[in-house]
């Protein structure tokens, strides 16, 4: 939505792109400068980064408090006229997922927000303001603190908003191509859930997404430091390694193998440093990390004849927990399950943000132990579930050799 107000003080023309959780925008082609296709990885925009301010504000600020806002934000950042400016090159990447404002030179990330936490961004002539939302601290009394002050009837619903400007030639198009990426990412969520536009309303889908988080667990393990160990295996020349390997399933954050059994007496249960459920990351500075299995396979298979192998490992449980955010039975989950092991996955849907693996067993849901539970029980319990839902899964080919249907193969 663009709404052009004249600014008597400056004589110029100021254009506001209000994007407040998409919930004003139509979506049929989702117009837009970029392709919607190119969206979906990302695009990039060079600018200058003026620099960022913080705002206290009411959650839903009228048209004309947005306007301010942003006004106020180039106020304080903005150098006098006849200072110069400090200013930094800086590429802006903008995809349906998050907005980044990376370093030109290093192309280090410098921010990075989730797009569902851009408010709104106003194009100002030549100059940006990209606004994002940031919870306020909760005061003693349990209620969100009032920042002015005044003595208003009722709890205040403020927010911070965070203010990040720029100077391009492109800001007109650089707040066009964040609400179209907003639109594009609204009719990915419908399509990946299965949703009729007509179910879930924009106004709808942006409550929803302030609910959503994205867990994964492995993203708490990989973000350990103590569960990243350097491994040491010593053997004969001749030997084999003595491990079986599994693949750590499909969307996985970092997919590479599993160790799914040690071979008893063998160098790598000897060295005893290696446990179930490890992600092998390399093997003598090989990295492993999105090869087939079966390559992983004859890497490891080709060290027979050395006599040390170091592998770089990320300690992980054997079973993971994964984590899906349904508040009503009209979102799909978004996988299919034959016999309680996981076959398909559909981006982007409920299940993906969850951490729900295709090729994993399930173990449990919501606490109650699936392992020998009938197909068409499972189905019913997913079926109905809401809410928050809690799901322990491992690799189906671990699970099966733990459980003697298969017979290991070391390598």
């Amino acid at each position: 939505v663009k709404i052009c107000r004249s600014s008597p003080e400056q004589g110029t023309v100021i254009t506001i792109v209000i994007i407040f959780l998409i919930s004003h925008f139509v979506f049929v082609s989702v117009p837009g400068p970029c392709d919607p296709d190119d969206l979906l990885d990302g695009v990039i925009f060079g600018a200058k980064y003026l620099g960022s301010t913080q705002l206290k504000s009411d959650k839903n600020p009228s048209t004309n408090a947005r306007m301010k806002q942003a006004q106020e934000a180039v106020d304080r950042i903005k150098a006098p006229e006849g200072e110069s400016q400090p200013m930094t090159e800086v590429d802006l990447f903008i995809s349906t997922q998050r907005i980044k404002v990376l370093s030109a030179d290093t192309q280090e990330a410098m921010m990075d927000h989730p797009l569902q936490m851009i408010s709104y961004i106003a194009d100002i002539g030549s100059i940006v303001v990209l606004m994002a939302r940031r919870k306020l601290a909760v005061g003693r009394k349990g209620q969100e603190e009032n920042p002015t002050g005044a003595n208003s009837p009722g709890p205040q619903k403020k927010c911070c908003m965070i203010c990040h400007v720029f100077n391009s030639d492109d800001a007109q198009v650089i707040a066009q191509a964040i609400g179209q990426a907003f639109g594009v990412a609204y009719q990915q969520f419908l399509h990946a859930n299965g949703i009729k536009a007509s179910e879930l309303k924009p106004s709808e889908y942006s409550d929803y997404l302030g609910t959503q988080e994205l867990y994964n667990g492995d993203l708490v393990h990989f973000s350990d430091s103590d569960n990243i160990r350097e491994v040491s295996i010593s053997k004969a020349p001749g030997e084999i390694v003595g491990v079986a390997v599994v693949e750590s399933g499909w969307g996985s954050i970092l997919p590479t193998v599993v160790v799914a059994n040690l071979l008893h007496g063998g160098p790598a249960e000897r060295c005893g440093a290696l446990s179930i459920g490890d992600r092998i990351m390399s093997v003598n500075s090989t990295s492993l990390v999105g090869l087939p299995i079966t390559t992983c396979q004859s890497i490891i298979r080709d060290l027979k004849n050395q006599a040390e192998v170091k592998l770089s490992i990320v300690h992980c449980p054997p079973v993971t927990m994964a984590i899906i955010k349904r508040p009503d039975p009209k979102f799909q989950l978004g996988f299919s399950v034959e016999d309680g092991i996981i076959c398909s996955l559909m981006r982007g849907g409920i299940a993906e943000r969850g951490g729900i693996r295709v090729g994993h067993r399930i173990i449990e849901i919501n606490g109650q132990s699936v392992v020998a539970t009938p197909h068409e029980k499972i189905i019913h319990i997913l079926t109905n579930a809401v809410g928050e839902i809690h799901l322990k899964t491992m690799p189906a080919s671990t699970y099966r050799l733990l459980t003697g249907q298969d017979t290991p193969v070391f390598l």
